[in-house]
């Protein structure tokens, strides 16, 4: 009786727990550190982004898509970011630079799902780049449909006097900091729904030293400014009861030679990490291996924003916060048949399996028409389709559970 009455408090507790922090409003900002690896991070003293992993959790990750596949994409710094801000590979969102000439803007970002959804809510990005604005996140082109960005913080590498350039980067620093101290304030007295914040000088260190102690000693600073950013984080959950996710991740990795390269598809290039302060962590996040873009859909369901079924489908992320049905999916043409697998995170509840023979949203931004091959269990990992080619190049699977869509294309040589 004793054990029952305790069970039945601790229910009671648990529930209203949940029912606080569903009455909470919820905030996100997600940092990218450039150019950090995790076996730099994992040697190196940060006892601020350990503290964010130790209220969430801490894992590696990666980026650069299939290696040799056809979402292979550089591991090169604004590369990441878009697959980050899109949820998708290179092959979708068509950033293959740093110069960035033809975003595909069909693949919406995070910010302007936000919009799109609850343009009531406010949106900031703080940034040494001035590119993540303008270009990658499309900040009031037309084609985004004119997003707005209600607090912009960035473009100070354009600043020479305020900022005069040094071979040592230090003006870089100098930016960064700049950007983390206004970031840090107006978290604090403004709280935007959705921050951005971008901090580069590590990039530059692995640059010009490679594998270093000025290495190491800028992850070192970049760990102390996500101590300010955290704290101020705290200072609203703990004064204004809000509940705030914190993602904090680096866009590639480095060459395992040198330390000062990156771009290519080697392993130490495509390890990356991700620290969090989520409490809602899935078996994603824990039994697989993330990917930068398993971001965009973290966030999703965290803010509750609803992606349109004709985008999701196009994501190549899964999320791995809140609830999640399938991931690594899988597409062989072996013969006269199609072997589609998959790997599922539920017991229960059946899959939807879908054919496309057309690739119209990435060239149009038109829904493809999809077919429905059959229905099955999830556990069955696996359907076995007979498959023809046609005329198309592509075609597109796509796999749909009850919690989330995944998709792998076959490209035809």
């Amino acid at each position: 009786m004793i054990a029952f009455a305790l069970g039945l408090l601790n229910n009671q507790a648990s529930f209203a727990q949940a029912n606080a922090n569903a009455s909470k409003e919820k905030k996100v900002l997600f940092m990218i550190v450039d150019g950090i690896p995790a076996d730099d991070l994992e040697r190196v003293y940060t006892p601020n982004i350990d503290q964010v992993s130790k209220d969430g959790g801490y894992t590696r990750a990666y980026l650069g898509g299939e290696r040799g596949g056809y979402s292979e994409t550089p591991t090169i710094s604004a590369v990441g970011y878009n697959s980050l801000l899109t949820g998708t590979w290179a092959n979708k969102h068509n950033v293959w630079g740093n110069d960035i000439t033809a975003p595909n803007y069909n693949y919406w970002t995070i910010f302007r799902f936000l919009e799109e959804q609850y343009p009531e809510k406010k949106t900031a990005i703080f940034s040494t780049w001035l590119d993540n604005r303008t270009k990658l996140v499309g900040a009031d082109l037309k084609e985004t449909g004119s997003l707005k960005i209600d607090f912009t913080y960035d473009g100070f590498e354009l600043d020479t006097v305020r900022f005069p350039h040094d071979n040592k980067s230090d003006y870089i620093l100098k930016i960064d900091e700049e950007v983390v101290n206004k970031a840090a304030d107006y978290v604090k007295e403004n709280a935007p729904d959705l921050s951005w914040v971008y901090l580069q000088y590590t990039d530059d260190m692995g640059h010009i030293h490679g594998d270093s102690p000025e290495m190491d000693r800028g992850i070192q600073l970049v760990d102390r400014q996500v101590g300010e950013i955290y704290n101020a984080i705290r200072y609203r959950e703990l004064v204004m009861n809000e509940e705030w996710l914190l993602i904090i991740t680096t866009d590639h990795g480095r060459d395992i030679i040198t330390g000062k390269g990156h771009g290519g598809q080697s392993d130490r290039e495509k390890t990356t990490w991700i620290s969090t302060n989520s409490k809602h962590l899935n078996s994603h996040f824990y039994a697989n291996t993330p990917a930068v873009v398993d971001i965009l859909p973290s966030i999703a369901n965290f803010m509750n924003i609803e992606i349109p079924a004709n985008q999701e489908k196009e994501l190549d992320g899964v999320p791995f916060i809140g609830e999640v049905s399938v991931s690594h999916p899988i597409v062989k043409v072996k013969g006269d048949s199609l072997q589609i697998e998959w790997t599922p995170h539920v017991r229960e509840g059946n899959v939807k399996v879908w054919l496309a023979e057309t690739n119209n949203f990435n060239i149009d931004g038109t829904p493809d028409q999809y077919k429905l091959l059959n229905e099955v269990p999830a556990i069955s990992r696996k359907l076995i389709v007979p498959f023809k080619p046609g005329k198309s190049k592509i075609y597109k699977v796509v796999i749909e559970g009850k919690e989330n869509m995944i998709n792998r294309w076959v490209v035809i040589p």
